[in-house]
């Protein structure tokens, strides 16, 4: 049998609409993958020492401006790709 807490209430209560669901997936995808990608090309670029973490933080924001809104446009065009070449589910 399931109890419930106020704490696990708070969670389901404060989730988004499912509408959101497109906006959010690129935002999340975009924020860990430009993060990566900054903290990657940034160590290679200038190697390990005390001042990377604002050099990485610095690239990470200008990646993720240019990150977010290609994702918006792409992913469109990826998920229809993607489509077209995989077999669709069993119903």
């Amino acid at each position: 049998m399931e109890t419930t807490t106020p704490a696990s209430t708070a969670m389901r209560t404060r989730r988004l609409p499912a509408r959101y669901a497109g906006i959010l997936m690129p935002l999340l995808l975009s924020v860990f993958m430009s993060c990566i990608v900054a903290g990657i090309s940034t160590l290679k670029s200038v190697g390990f020492h005390p001042g990377l973490l604002p050099q990485w933080m610095a690239a990470w924001g200008v990646s993720w401006l240019v990150a977010f809104p290609s994702l918006l446009v792409v992913l469109p065009l990826v998920r229809r790709l993607v489509a077209a070449m995989v077999q669709p589910a069993p119903r």
